[in-house]
């Protein structure tokens, strides 16, 4: 698949791709295994589907233009702005190679569970996360007890719009990183309950 690992496939050196704790999924579900501990297995949908999935949309321009226009002295400025860029990425159309491949990634979760739909967790994973300066841990979504694959896929495309909340915006902004710089991989992986 073009734009979705499994995260048994992923590790620590797959960071750009997948961030920082898909990867950390991906080593563990390795080393527990072999420890005899269970892990809930899943997958990332990768952080070059995220930039595809911008860049399909042509949203692109539009988040630039919302970003560049905030004033900095108006914090309701920013929400709005956050709301209208968050909308935007949410309501763009997924490209069907990408929703094919989530769904297909879907599906074959489902079946090693062996249920039609499996419930799964969809979480965030930016590829900026725990730097040595800076950390974006709690700062994306993440979205429990997903059932079915268009709940999946709505949870996907808030997990990729959930990279500009107001509060996200800000923290780069203070730490000085570029918004098209730091990409999103989401995780999906089994529930537990």
């Amino acid at each position: 698949m073009k734009w979705v690992k499994r995260l048994t496939e992923v590790g620590i050196d797959d960071v750009p791709l997948v961030g920082g704790k898909n990867a950390s999924l991906g080593e563990m579900l390795r080393e527990l295994a072999s420890a005899g501990v269970r892990v809930p297995d899943g997958f990332a949908v990768t952080a070059e589907a995220y930039r595809y999935y911008l860049r399909e949309a042509g949203i692109e321009g539009k988040i630039r233009e919302l970003l560049d226009g905030w004033d900095r002295s108006n914090p309701k400025d920013l929400i709005q702005r956050s709301r209208r860029i968050r909308n935007l990425i949410i309501r763009a159309e997924c490209p069907e190679d990408l929703r094919r491949e989530i769904a297909e990634a879907y599906r074959e979760l489902s079946q090693q569970y062996g249920v039609d739909e499996v419930d799964v967790a969809v979480r965030s994973s930016a590829t900026a996360e725990d730097l040595p300066t800076a950390s974006f841990a709690g700062q994306q979504e993440t979205y429990l007890m997903v059932h079915g694959e268009a709940e999946l896929l709505l949870a996907v495309r808030r997990a990729f719009a959930s990279l500009f909340t107001a509060r996200a915006i800000s923290y780069r902004e203070d730490m000085g990183f570029d918004h098209f710089k730091v990409a999103l991989s989401v995780g999906v992986q089994k529930m537990v309950r």
